[in-house]
Order: structure tokens, then sequence, then C-alpha cells
């Protein structure tokens, strides 16, 4: 599969388009429409940057007590029954003189909740395409989400001056509402892919056999953290350029659908494994600019190229499908997502920390240090040569 036209013929794979589009818009423009909201209200960066991203530290929670159910529940119940729930989620935040304290309490409940949801969606991907078909599909709603993010972000800030930011959190509920719709009418009836019921012991066993083995370590660690520290950065847009910040991260979303595109369309095979290191090095070395406090043109150009830089992820998300069983594909994917998630609500929380002691722009190269020193580390465990052949079905995958 390796035409736009290939893949949407596959039977189901529009909706789930519809479906995650619909859903990142959804929190795209949530997002910016509560780091408003709390920056205004509180004027702190570090609350500011957990409002947008703190979320996914709950991730972790999802991620040890809920992810067994990604494969274990059908697939269109639970995506129509998470959207239906952010959008009651969403909807609560908008109440007027709700306290901040009590709208963080909603936040996190939210991002314990939408670990599965990563699970389940890239699970019913995995099943709807063919392994081969896989990484044009996840670029394609990388893609999709990078475009709806530029356009989130845009008409997020408009609506934000033109609704307030209550208004803006309205009309987010409203988009989750669609998606609901969407993958009720648009998603066939599946079977769960595991047998069983979810629970916690199934999810711990599961997420041991996954972490068990060695490449899959390293893999999942070049997903998690050197993305989570670059995400940090991303946080203190609104802190650093307060009028500027929709622009910033609309750039940022820009940067990202450029280097899906590139990568999941015309890079060939034989490249992807050449690319890999240099990418995870571009997300985060332009970011090292800001320790000069860059003019709003260069902080724009810096942000663009990193962004191209987060097309690394669809290459390790090709190699963890390779090292993984079809049984436990939808709770892999979850467990990138929900890790990844987590760690992008540690980095926003770590950026915000370091910015309420030096300044903004300080804390995004401190940030970017970071993430280019982990990528470093990793490298070593990520070298093609050392990279096994995918498991034959039924053989041991534990290190």
């Amino acid at each position: 599969m390796r035409t736009y036209r290939e893949l949407f013929a596959a039977p189901e794979f529009t909706p789930l388009f519809l479906t995650s589009t619909l859903q990142v818009a959804g929190s795209t423009v949530s997002g910016l429409a509560l780091g408003t909201l709390v920056y205004a209200a509180t004027g702190s960066p570090l609350l500011s940057a957990l409002s947008m991203f703190g979320p996914n530290l709950a991730q972790v929670v999802g991620a040890t007590l809920l992810l067994s159910a990604a494969d274990r529940l059908p697939p269109r119940a639970a995506i129509c029954g998470l959207s239906l729930l952010f959008a009651l989620g969403t909807a609560l935040q908008a109440v007027p003189g709700l306290p901040t304290a009590a709208l963080f309490a909603v936040l996190l409940a939210l991002g314990a909740t939408a670990s599965l949801g990563g699970g389940v969606r890239s699970g019913l991907l995995n099943e709807i395409l063919a392994r081969e078909g896989y990484l044009l599909g996840r670029s394609v709603l990388n893609m999709s989400a990078g475009t709806t993010q530029i356009c989130g972000f845009a008409v997020g800030g408009i609506l934000v001056t033109a609704l307030s930011p209550r208004g803006t959190l309205l009309t987010a509920a409203a988009l989750y509402l669609a998606a609901a719709a969407v993958a009720r009418f648009g998603l066939g009836r599946r079977p769960p892919r595991a047998a069983g019921r979810p629970s916690i012991t199934a999810t711990w066993r599961d997420n041991a056999r996954l972490w068990s083995s060695v490449p899959r370590r390293y893999v999942y660690l070049a997903l998690w953290v050197p993305n989570g520290l670059i995400v940090g950065c991303e946080s203190l847009f609104v802190p650093y350029a307060p009028r500027n910040a929709g622009l910033l991260l609309a750039c940022a979303a820009l940067g990202m659908l450029i280097g899906d595109t590139v990568t999941g369309r015309f890079v060939p095979p034989r490249w992807r494994e050449r690319l890999g290191a240099p990418l995870r090095l571009l997300l985060a070395a332009p970011y090292l600019v800001f320790a000069l406090h860059p003019a709003l043109p260069l902080a724009v150009a810096a942000v663009t190229l990193a962004s191209v830089g987060y097309a690394a992820s669809l290459l390790l998300q090709e190699r963890l499908m390779a090292l993984t069983p079809e049984e436990l594909s939808g709770h892999a994917l979850g467990l990138h997502s929900s890790g990844m998630l987590t760690m992008q609500g540690v980095g926003a929380a770590l950026a915000g920390a370091v910015a309420q002691h030096t300044s903004p722009a300080t804390a995004m190269a401190v940030m970017a240090a970071a993430s280019v020193a982990v990528t470093l580390a990793l490298a070593p465990g990520l070298r093609p040569e050392g990279r096994p052949k995918a498991p034959a079905e039924g053989e041991a995958l534990e290190a």
C-alpha cells in the first residue's frame, strides 16, 4: 500500500480518519482556550503550561490501570464512549466560576482515560490496514493532526477573542460530539482483538511482557523522552509570546506536517534507518537558539524546522510493530501513546518550573539541550545493525 487512493479505499479508514481529526480539533481548540484562561487568571507560566499539557501526566494512570482494555473492548463502542466523555468534561470546564483546582481535577480525569483511547484507535488502525500499510496510514493521521492543529490554533485564537475562552471550550465539546457520531455511524462493529476481561492484572502483565524486550525498551524510551522534553518547549509559547503563541503553535504543527508527509509518502524503506537518528536530533537542536532570546521571525523558523523532526516517531512506531505480536498491537501502541503523552506532561512541568526561576526562552534552551543529550545516549541501542528480525508467530519475545 503506497498511495493515498489505496489507503482511503481501505474499508473503515475514512471514518477512523474523520473521527481522529475531530478529536484532534477538539483537543487543540480546548488546549489553547485553557492555556489562555489559566494564564489570565493566575499569571503563572507553570500553571499555564500544565493546563495545556499537564493532563498528559495522568496518562501514566491509564497506562498502569486501564490499558488492557485497548485490545479487550469492541473498538467502535470504546471510541464512541470516550468521545462522549471528553465532550462532557470539556463542557464542564466551561462553567463560569469553576475553581482552578476543579478545572485541573477534570483535566486529570480526562487525561487518565485518554490513554485508553490512543490504544483503541491505534490498534484499530493496525487491524484495518495490513502491516505494510501501517506507516502510510499512521503518517496520514499525523498529517491530518498537523493540519488540524495549524487550523485549530489559528481558529482557536480567533474564537478565544470572539467568544472568550469559555465559549471556545463549548466549541471543542461540540467537536467531540461530532467525533462520537462519526464513529458510531461510520465504523463497523468489530469484536475485541484479545480474549478475557480488562483488568489491572492484565494491564500489568502485558506491560511487563512488552517491557521485557531490550530492543523494545530502547524504542519506547526514544519515543517518549526526547519528544516529551521538546513539548515542554512548546508549552512555554504562551508566556514567551502571549500575542503570538497561536502562530508559534501553528508553525510547530506545520513542521510536523511537512516531516510526516515526506517521511510517510516519499522516503523509500532503504532510507528510513539512515534518517532516524538525524530526525531525532533535528527535533531538538533548533530550539537551542532560544538561549539568545530570538526575535519572533527567528523563533518561528526554529520552531518550524525542529518540528520536522517529529517524523522520527513514525519510523520508531514501524520498528515497534515489527517487534510486537498482533494480539498486543493495541496495547503496545497504547503504551507508546500513554508514555509519550506522560513524558510530554513531565516536560511541560519541568519547563514551567525552569521558566519560573529563569525565563521562558532560557527554559526552552535547557529542555532542548536535555533532549539532545538523551537522544545521543539512546543511539547505541537503536543502531540498524542491532535491530532484530520481526518475531515469528508464537515465538517468545522476551529478552
